[in-house]
């Protein structure tokens, strides 16, 4: 019931909005909205109780009832929000003197009538169907659903354990053992020439045993003693092609120019021509069929120079094939119990205390020595007091009934995700746009959050600070895996286990949440409201094109030809436009270089975007001496978007922002990697909580103290004004109290570059950082030639 609810929590801020807003409604009218919001309140009550029931425990009454209740509340939001930009989205242009001034403010008189009129007609129908919905409500006495979980609190994560629980997740528990034992089977032979041959060992097991962290174990230990190593995954569906370019950009990214330009083959025989003759040690994780496993292998030369490869699989007839098998046993009993109370925060040498040992024995048994079952159960009752166990252990359905270990641990992670607050199950179902095994930026991620609707606000903290909460959450509940950044133990981005996110995709397909599609899965649905392409090199059969974009609310795009991507013409109520890693490829002889592969032209006309990010290493069509971005330009009209609130830019071909991005008043994250030292006018962006610009002149700084709930910023300079940069740039974030994150970088000349010597000290920012009071920062990076010291 989780979407159908999350359409309402959208709807009801609308609604109440249309009423206390000066939108000069019709007095019937208003009437009439007074009626929408007591019922849609009425509904989303009973929304929110059937949403703690697991769905399968649902008669087919209240499915069908939810289901209808969530496109009725889309529809109505889509008809609220026209209207919001038809009334407020014309206001005539600054001099309106003159006889077309005169005539603007006529055509906008006229706009608004009509839009009035239109509105009310438009509630009278929306009107009737809420009456229908709500009559069934009491005919099916939707009401009366007991919820058979009971409804948990929002907890506040221990943010400073994230760090060390996730260390214990990677290194788990007695991990060194079958480390070490791998190690040495790469490395036993019975002569000096066998150890010189290529060695290929594959560690097979079912899902949740942990062969990722400990084929990660075995690489950490190793690489250093490999030229090349590479460590890539496949999944269940793989895009083979992005994999051998994978294992390419690891091994030598500097020889990787224009490799999105070849087929496997000729990616094939470039890796054999960079791993002829050297010692090298990659990784393939996660392979699902012996096809795929056939094609990768060609890649991997025996030079005789001692080389390893090693694989893992959950299927028997691929680790067989790839050579040498190491099978992944369960932890032991003594193992389990250490993995159980560590992950309680009881400690490793304690155990659960009297009151707790029998269930708790009752519970590990159950989890059959599966890391990521033990994990994910200990986490849920590490919030919990120990009389709900048992409460837990029944209702994820054990019984007295022997369960296959894979089933049990989908019905743990069935039961952790019910037993998530509301809105961070929405958080985690939203996951499901992603491929498999991908890596999933942090910050990118809230801001998709917050764009949906996901997040709300609560007094004293901003929407990210909220969304940043329900994400470290999510790591705590061990419903997804923390990725560190090395050296400064800080999670920047996320994973997904291969068994969550198939959970993911069965409650989402079954509630028609996202549609993902890639080259290997059915047509996306027809009516699909959240449409995910993922892996796609050419449109073949159709799929997307067949798709309806008329409902589309969030559209994401990853690692995809452009061809696979729609005509924003054909968006009528899209929320989100998300655009990563995608490619054009293409030859001199089709393309027209003048032009962009990908237009923008209708951009403005999306009234309903809140998020519009094309971003991270997004890669264009580029020949010898000739570059190809995928976007060139953001038109004038982005400024027409009145409701947006994310504008991710950092990684494209756009070289500057148009002037109307000032109007964005809605605003909450910019994003611009461009190199224009154009001066934006931000003072009106007082909404921004992140603000991040590649080139800025010192001017820039003087709209900066007006952006009062700016969270973080990140600013690059030009060499030349570096020495005014920080006394200024100290005088105006003196004034914004909420800064958490200050990265400040100076780009200089290479001739000076060759000319200094880096010597980190504490001036100049220690000369005017007395005066500055910034009790909420986290995170401070100063980095340029100030903080060099030159050789001469």
């Amino acid at each position: 019931m989780d979407p159908a609810t999350a359409a309402m929590g959208s709807l009801l801020p609308k609604l109440f909005e249309l009423l206390h807003g000066e939108y000069k409604l019709q007095k019937s009218v208003k009437k009439d909205v007074e009626f929408l919001e007591r019922e849609m309140r009425s509904i989303d009550a009973a929304l929110r109780k059937m949403a703690m029931v697991p769905r399968d425990q649902l008669d087919d009454n209240s499915k069908i009832w939810a289901n209808d209740v969530r496109e009725l509340a889309y529809e109505m939001e889509d008809v609220v929000e026209h209207f919001m930009v038809d009334v407020q989205g014309f206001e005539p242009a600054a001099n309106p003197d003159g006889f077309k001034g005169f005539m603007k403010k006529v055509a906008n008189l006229f706009t608004k009538g009509k839009a009035r009129h239109q509105i009310a007609d438009a509630i009278k129908g929306i009107k009737d169907q809420v009456q229908q919905v709500a009559d069934r409500r009491d005919r099916y006495k939707m009401d009366d659903v007991e919820a058979t979980l009971a409804a948990s609190t929002i907890v506040d994560p221990l943010d400073p354990r994230l760090m060390v629980q996730f260390k214990d997740h990677r290194e788990l528990v007695g991990i060194e053992g079958p480390r070490d034992e791998l190690i040495k089977r790469l490395a036993d032979e019975d002569d000096c020439v066998s150890k010189q041959q290529l060695k290929i060992l594959s560690i097979f097991g079912f899902g949740g045993l942990g062969k990722t962290t400990l084929a990660r174990a075995v690489y950490d230990k190793i690489q250093a003693e490999f030229v090349c190593k590479a460590f890539v995954s496949v999944g269940q569906k793989p895009n083979l092609k992005n994999v051998l370019i994978g294992i390419l950009l690891r091994i030598d990214k500097a020889s990787c120019h224009n490799v999105t330009l070849l087929d496997e083959v000729l990616l094939i025989e470039k890796l054999r021509e960079l791993l002829t003759n050297k010692r090298y040690l990659i990784i393939i994780d996660d392979i699902w069929d012996l096809s795929s496993w056939d094609i990768i292998k060609c890649a991997f030369t025996n030079s005789k120079c001692g080389s390893k490869v090693i694989t893992t699989t959950r299927i028997f007839e691929v680790a067989k094939e790839a050579g040498d098998i190491y099978k992944q046993e369960p932890l032991s009993h003594g193992r389990s119990k250490e993995l159980f109370c560590m992950r309680l925060s009881i400690g490793k040498s304690k155990r659960p205390y009297h009151e707790s040992v029998k269930i708790s024995e009752k519970i590990l048994q159950k989890c059959g020595g599966i890391p990521l079952a033990i994990i994910t159960i200990a986490s849920l009752l590490a919030s919990k007091p120990v009389t709900d166990w048992p409460g837990v252990y029944d209702s994820i359905g054990f019984g007295n009934e022997d369960n296959k270990e894979v089933d049990t641990t989908r019905k743990i992670l069935l039961y952790s995700y019910y037993d998530l607050p509301y809105y961070p199950r929405l958080c985690l179902l939203h996951l499901g746009i992603y491929p498999e095994d991908y890596e999933i930026k942090k910050d990118t991620l809230i801001w998709k959050w917050v764009a949906e609707g996901y997040v709300h606000e609560e007094p004293g903290k901003g929407l990210f600070e909220v969304g940043e909460r329900y994400f470290n959450m999510l790591i705590d509940r061990s419903m997804i895996q923390a990725v560190e950044r090395p050296y400064y133990s800080i999670i920047y981005a996320c994973r997904v286990h291969d068994l969550v996110l198939d959970m993911i995709h069965f409650l989402s397909e079954d509630e028609s949440f996202v549609t993902a599609s890639n080259s290997n899965r059915t047509s996306p649905r027809t009516n699909a409201r959240r449409l995910a392409i993922n892996n796609e090199v050419v449109e073949q059969d159709g799929s997307v094109a067949n798709t309806s974009m008329q409902q589309v609310r969030l559209y994401s795009a990853t690692m995809c030809h452009f061809t696979m991507l729609p005509l924003l013409s054909n968006f009528k109520a899209l929320r989100v436009l998300a655009l990563e890693e995608c490619t054009f490829m293409g030859s001199e002889r089709s393309v027209k270089l003048e032009d962009s592969p990908y237009h923008l032209n209708y951009l403005g006309r999306l009234i309903h975007l809140r998020y519009l990010g094309f971003s991270d290493r997004l890669v264009g069509f580029s020949l010898p001496g000739i570059s190809m971005p995928l976007i060139l330009k953001v038109p004038e009209e982005i400024g027409d978007l009145r409701f947006l609130q994310v504008l991710d830019l950092g990684r494209t071909g756009i070289k500057k922002l148009p002037q109307s991005v000032g109007r964005l008043t809605q605003l909450k994250c910019l994003r611009f990697g461009g190199s224009s030292m154009e001066v934006l006018d931000c003072t009106n962006l007082t909404s921004l909580e992140e603000l991040q610009l590649h080139l800025v002149s010192p001017d820039f700084l003087k709209g900066l103290v007006k952006l009062k709930e700016l969270r973080k910023f990140s600013l690059h300079f030009e060499e030349e004004h570096e020495n005014m940069l920080f006394k200024d740039l100290m005088g105006h974030v003196a004034n914004l109290q909420k800064l958490q994150v200050i990265m400040v970088n100076c780009r200089y000349s290479t001739q000076k570059e060759k000319n200094c010597r880096y010597q980190p000290r504490p001036k100049p920012w220690s000369d005017y950082a007395g005066s500055v009071a910034l009790g909420h920062l986290r995170h401070l990076t100063v980095n340029g030639l100030l903080w060099a010291a030159s050789v001469d």
